[in-house]
Order: C-alpha cells, then structure tokens, then sequence
C-alpha cells in the first residue's frame, strides 16, 4: 500500500515539477512523512522528544552485550566500568534515550508495567542487600518465557560486571520489585 502511495507520489511530483513549485514541495513533503511513519519514527518538529527519537530494541540490545564481561566499579557510568544503573543509562543514552541516572530514579522515571507485559529492552528492578525493600538495581530484560514466567536479563553485577543473569537465580528471584517499559 505504501510503495503504491510513494509511486502515485512520485509521478504527480514529476508533473507538478514543471507547474508550480509550491505544491511540489507540499507532495514532497507528504511523502516524507509516510516515510516517517513507516518507519515507526514519528518525529514531527514542534514535537521533537529526544526520548521519541528511534531506537530499536535489537539495537539496545546489541550495545547492552557487547559490553559483556565489563568490570564493575560503583559509581561508574561507562563505558570502561559500570555500576547497574550506570551501565543501562549508557546503554539507552548511547541510542538517545534518557532514562535517568540512579536505578531509583530510572524506577519512577519510566511506565509501570505487569510482569506478564515484559518484553526484551524493559528495565527490571530488584533491591539490594543494603536497599532494605527498596529498588537497589537494575538491569534490562533480554527475554521473557511466559509459560514458565522467567526472564534473562543483562546487568553489571557487583562481582562479575556486566552479564546475563536469569530470574530463576535465587539471589534475584527474592529480590525483585518490578519492571518499567522506557517511554521513547
């Protein structure tokens, strides 16, 4: 429907060209915002959201692995060494996308949602053993079985650095609080 949309577009362009100017840029720029939203992109210039800006969670993703094996150092923001909340504020500010900078911050900065919602790219919250009951960490969801109601998740540990840890962990399965998706 879109590339027929773009065709017709484009040959009235064509004839428009040699009329007026004026109504050509206007089909122009029809054009691009299909383009737009075909993309999922959304981006309209008064508008404009930093946080609205396209990213895709494959993209998040791939840069949240490939810090893999990263040292942990608390306080860090990367991308030499991490602490939790500073390894996924780089991951997301690296694709444009602020989400906070402490992992209580990025707790109440972002959109509640039901355990059963979780999708990959979500941001999971646990306490910490100094945290009492209250959000201590955070890491970003790699994947969600619903069946079993388990999940991966990418984090910087305080022993290992960054790595990929499993719900079914008893250290993180008594410790979770909650999941938040990231408004973008």
């Amino acid at each position: 429907m879109l590339c027929i949309l773009l065709m017709l577009l484009s040959s009235m362009d064509v004839a428009l060209a040699k009329g007026k100017k004026k109504k050509a840029k206007k089909i122009q720029r029809t054009e691009a915002v299909y383009e737009e939203i075909d993309n999922f992109d959304f981006l309209y210039a008064d508008d404009y959201n930093v946080n609205m800006s396209f990213a895709s969670t494959d993209d998040i993703l791939r840069q949240a692995t490939s810090f893999i094996g990263t040292r942990y150092r608390l306080g860090s923001k990367g991308p030499n060494a991490f602490d939790c909340s500073g390894f996924t504020s780089y991951v997301y500010r690296q694709n444009n996308i602020a989400i906070g900078g402490s992992s209580r911050d990025q707790y109440a900065r972002n959109i509640p949602i039901r355990r059963e919602e979780m999708q990959p790219g979500d941001l999971v919250f646990f306490t910490s053993p100094n945290s009492g009951r209250n959000v201590g960490h955070v890491g970003i969801i790699l994947d969600y079985d619903p069946i079993e109601n388990t999940f991966t998740f990418i984090h910087a540990s305080t022993k290992n650095g960054v790595k990929i840890s499993s719900s079914t962990d008893g250290n993180y399965s008594r410790r979770y609080i909650g999941v938040r998706r990231v408004a973008r």
